[in-house]
């Protein structure tokens, strides 16, 4: 599901549970007629029942949206603060290793923010982008060997390879938060469960004298709407909510 179009997966759902609610009403017009007012009052029951098992998970399905949604914001803080603190102690590596890393590491920034600007459909730029972060790391990383040969003491060269170490580790912990998606059986049965609670409040309405059309119809869009949310909130690559790269830009040119 997580490479099908949002606004796709939106529009099939809201037809679905439109579709369900008109069976559910035809259903019970037809029960109408044989039945008693006990009987309408537990399907009342059942109905208000359902919508709060909706509700239910609804919430825990938004709720780890937003949570994934949130880590992967603090991944990106974390690795520019491993990017700015790397870049800082650079000055402590010995001549020409310190100007030469810099630059490097700028490179390396400017690198980070063109994976983020690529979108999810561009599978071949992100490979050869995701393969020049790999070799400029590599780059940087032989850099600082050849610095700590040079000057192997604990606090000038030791010190810079610590941060660059954080600063790998934040990539690839970044890499792996990406990947972390709301699991898909999870909003299959969330999806079930609206699918049948607006076949439950069709035969709910099919049951009474009149029909409510219009709040039932408001009810379905606004469950929609929520569901477009929690879908957007687990594609970071693409949507309408995006994940705030400022931290990231303000290391340009540092």
């Amino acid at each position: 599901m997580y490479n099908q179009n949002s606004i796709l997966i939106v529009a099939i759902l809201f037809v679905l549970i439109l579709v369900a609610n008109e069976a559910g009403y035809r259903l019970g017009h037809y029960y109408q007629a044989r039945t008693d007012e006990d009987v309408k009052a537990h399907t009342n029951t059942i109905q208000a029942g359902t919508l709060g098992l909706l509700a239910l998970i609804l919430g825990f399905t938004f709720n780890m949206a937003l949570q994934r949604y949130n880590n992967r914001s603090q991944a990106v803080i974390l690795e520019a603060n491993a990017i700015g603190t790397t870049l800082l102690r650079t000055q402590l590596l010995p001549t020409p290793y310190d100007s030469i890393t810099h630059s490097l590491l700028q490179k390396y920034v400017n690198l980070r923010l063109q994976v983020s600007n690529t979108e999810y459909g561009m599978i071949t730029e992100r490979e050869r982008l995701g393969k020049e972060t790999k070799q400029l790391q590599h780059e940087i990383w032989v850099n600082a060997v050849k610095a700590a040969r040079l000057d192997p003491r604990q606090v000038t060269t030791g010190y810079f390879i610590s941060a660059l170490n954080n600063m790998i580790d934040a990539h690839g912990e970044r890499n792996a938060l990406l990947l972390l998606h709301v699991p898909e059986v999870i909003l299959f049965l969330l999806f079930i469960v609206f699918i049948m609670a607006g076949a439950l409040m069709g035969y709910a309405s099919g049951l009474g004298r009149k029909r409510t059309s219009v709040p039932a119809m408001m009810m379905t869009f606004l469950i929609c709407l929520v569901v477009f949310i929690i879908i957007d909130l687990d594609r970071p690559k693409r949507g309408v909510i995006k994940i705030n790269q400022e931290s990231m830009w303000q290391l340009k040119d540092a």
